[in-house]
């Protein structure tokens, strides 16, 4: 690996890091952005992707030189000052770290859930959620405690956007996810996979957090669904659940943010499971 030192802005090469647009990205080359060292790192050694290009900083390529040579392909590696880095971009990235990543081949909701099933183990699931920082930190949340996978309704926004992937610390690339097409009808397959599903949600009527651990059986996997801020889960979702749960919060409050409700219920299940120090792994 030899890296391409680029002075002009104009370069051709460097086309795909030009502004930086994840919808052009997706839907002309089939990539996603990776932003930032410590998340390219992930990329090059968690993940199921694979790099395509990579346009860094000098900094950020003594940094990242090693690892790059170690798991980083055939992918070319362009180099330039930050003022053309951030010419480039459209913008003063000051990080001066990019990497282009193949999107692939989306998983399958079936085997997703399957393998889910086997290890009896807790899976995220998102409706309506189109804010890319929370689904990152969702993702983010999901790594920490352990989710197998997350599943997310055909409204969601695509995890590998890049500021999605960015609050995700890398989570959205080392997660597998698919997308529940059939909605919220397919969430009946998770029940047939034999999924306990709980949803969070405001209602009076919904049990405490606390109280979760009484009512969920051990050693079954664990659905949790998540509604966007605002409208919530959506009724029809909210009849194909077994356990409506809602966080206490102090009189008055409207509600938490839902990445960090995610979070705060994630760690519930997880540590009504036990606990796990193992680390969730992507299909590769």
């Amino acid at each position: 690996m030899q890296p391409i030192w680029v002075d002009d802005v104009s370069d051709p090469r460097l086309s795909d890091y030009r502004d930086v647009r994840d919808a052009d990205l997706r839907r002309k080359r089939g990539l996603f952005m990776a932003e930032g060292r410590f998340v390219v790192d992930v990329l090059l050694r968690d993940s199921r992707y694979a790099p395509d290009s990579f346009f860094l900083n000098p900094k950020s390529f003594e940094a990242l030189e090693s690892v790059i040579k170690e798991c980083g392909g055939d992918a070319p590696v362009y180099v330039a000052k930050q003022e053309v880095f951030s010419d480039v971009v459209g913008f003063d990235m000051h990080r001066g770290c990019l990497a282009a990543g193949k999107v692939g081949q989306a998983l399958g909701f079936e085997v997703l859930i399957a393998q889910a099933a086997k290890k009896a183990s807790l899976v995220i699931v998102v409706e309506g959620l189109r804010n890319t920082e929370n689904m990152g930190g969702i993702f983010r949340n999901a790594m920490a405690f352990g989710a197998s996978a997350v599943l997310m309704c055909p409204e969601s926004c695509d995890p590998l956007y890049r500021k999605a992937i960015r609050v995700s610390m890398g989570g959205s690339l080392c997660i597998p996810f698919a997308q529940v097409s059939s909605w919220p009808a397919g969430l009946s397959r998770l029940r047939d996979a034999g999924f306990q599903l709980v949803a969070l949600d405001l209602a009076d009527d919904a049990i405490p957090l606390d109280e979760l651990g009484s009512r969920i059986v051990p050693d079954r996997p664990v659905a949790l669904l998540l509604g966007t801020e605002g409208r919530g889960i959506s009724e029809a979702a909210l009849d194909q659940v077994d356990h409506a749960v809602r966080i206490p919060m102090a009189p008055g409050v409207d509600s938490l943010n839902v990445a960090t409700a995610s979070g705060i219920a994630m760690h519930a299940v997880f540590a009504g499971n036990g606990g796990s120090n193992s680390k969730p792994g992507a299909p590769k």
